[in-house]
């Protein structure tokens, strides 16, 4: 068979050549990128449990617990509350999810399960309720073992750079101890300041006081808030922090004065409620100011727009929020996300900047948003990033990246990110790896790219690592 030849034969279930059609995608994922460290960006996990090299007691807490994928699929299978977040045992959690797998085939936990099973353990069965006692004991011996202490489930994956999400209140003592003993795997800061944007929220008086007390400043004003946010941002950078994150419904552009968003802000410290337009015009003039200190210190600015958010209030109160009852929104974002970057660009403020969508009607217009705002300094300086959230399955990774090689440079992509609370969500990485190579490959044996090893196997490992080490210089 030729080099860019069908395969004629299926192989193993998930086996070596897992999503790789034909043999010059296989060649490109073995030979290119399936042995490139990660650099994973983006992501919820915990610094405690990484700082103190946490041992798990048992796979549930490590693999469920927090997991709010796998929580929704099994409410769509009948599965009771008591056994998803409930006071089930860690087996009887165990056991409901091992009976769910099976149900979830053509969902990316499918495949997840699988590879995280298979990657981490040895697992190469399919989990279900048979031999869940099995399974469920020997992943328990495993993880008694110092070889699956959490760093040591990051050296596994090679990961090389783990950015977790940070609010700005934040001591970062887990980094900074991590920092100072030495450890191989750089974790570090993203500054996530929601909580002082969102300032309608019910408790956004009590965060400012908690922020105020970080920066060692007494909120009281606009002006103290920026104050205030400034040295919190050059806390950040001075221990590593080179990112930023926000995580918006819509973006921010409203018109405004510095003195009306003072008296917006005082209004609301002093405990009265706002209308919708002044919390518009307040996130505006945060959302700027922000994006001006971000540029200053050379950072990369990161916005996951379009999630409707606790739409379930029943649970909402139950449980709290990130249990799963979130959704996709339908929200218009092209005229304040480009009025917001343009406000930016004209002061010459504009950071590095990576754009998330959730809703697939708006990859266009994520993509070719990013593309106005390239000026030539720096290769891919606006980023149309990677299929989030509901999206990071095999078809929204797809569109993703069809939408970006149309619109933009594929070439020029920082890749992949687990965006996970979990220390076995890794193989996301080998997942997004073997379907970029896969599409490489079929476009190779449609005639539509030359083959050309060498070319593309280095476009491989650029988007699959070095473009990422490039762009953010960490």
């Amino acid at each position: 068979m030729s080099l860019t030849g069908k395969k004629t034969k299926a192989s193993p279930f998930p086996g070596d050549d897992f999503l790789l059609e034909n043999d010059f995608a296989a060649g490109l994922y073995h030979q290119f990128a399936a042995g490139l460290p990660i650099i994973d960006y983006h992501n919820h996990l915990p610094p405690e449990e990484i700082a103190v090299d946490k041992q798990f007691g048992n796979i549930t807490q490590v693999w469920l617990q927090g997991d709010h994928y796998k929580w929704r699929a099994m409410r769509a299978n009948g599965v009771e509350e008591y056994y998803i977040t409930g006071a089930a045992s860690d087996w009887e959690k165990f056991e409901k999810w091992a009976e769910t797998v099976p149900y979830t085939l053509r969902n990316p936990l499918f495949h997840w399960t699988q590879m995280e099973l298979r990657r981490y353990f040895g697992v190469n069965a399919l989990l279900k309720k048979e031999n869940a006692t099995a399974i469920y004991e020997q992943c328990n011996e495993m993880l008694q073992s110092p070889e699956f202490s959490v760093r040591n489930l990051l050296r596994k994956m090679k990961v090389e750079v783990v950015c977790t999400t940070d609010s700005p209140a934040d001591d970062l003592r887990w980094h900074r101890q991590l920092a100072e003993e030495g450890f191989e795997i750089k974790m570090l800061p993203a500054f996530r300041p929601d909580k002082a944007i969102y300032i309608e929220k019910e408790g956004f008086p009590a965060y400012m006081d908690e922020l105020g007390a970080a920066a060692g400043i007494r909120i009281t004003n606009f002006q103290s808030l920026l104050g205030a946010l400034q040295k919190r941002i050059d806390f950040f950078h001075e221990n590593g922090c080179r990112l930023s994150d926000h995580g918006l419904e819509q973006a921010c552009a409203e018109d405004f004065t510095e003195r009306e968003v003072d008296n917006i802000l005082q209004k609301r410290l002093s405990g009265r409620q706002l209308e919708q337009e002044q919390a518009l015009r307040y996130m505006s003039a945060l959302m700027f100011h922000l994006g001006k200190m971000y540029h200053a210190r050379g950072w990369v600015q990161q916005f996951h727009l379009g999630a409707l958010r606790n739409v379930n209030t029943r649970m909402l109160k139950r449980l709290g929020p990130d249990a799963g009852f979130d959704s996709i929104g339908d929200f218009t974002h092209a005229g304040a996300l480009g009025r917001m970057l343009d406000r930016l660009d004209r002061e010459n403020s504009l950071a590095k900047t990576i754009l998330y969508n959730l809703n697939p009607r708006d990859n266009e217009v994520f993509a070719t948003m990013a593309g106005n705002f390239n000026d030539g300094s720096i290769p891919g300086k606006m980023q149309y990033g990677s299929a989030w959230w509901f999206l990071d399955q095999l078809d929204g990774m797809e569109k993703q990246i069809n939408v970006l090689s149309n619109m933009g440079l594929l070439s020029r992509f920082v890749g992949m990110l687990t965006d996970s609370r979990s220390f076995l969500s890794f193989p996301r990485h080998e997942y997004f790896r073997r379907l970029l190579c896969n599409i490489l490959g079929r476009d190779v044996q449609r005639g539509y790219l030359p083959a050309d090893m060498p070319w593309l196997g280095k476009v491989v490992q650029d988007i699959c690592y070095y473009n990422a080490r490039q762009y953010f210089n960490f």
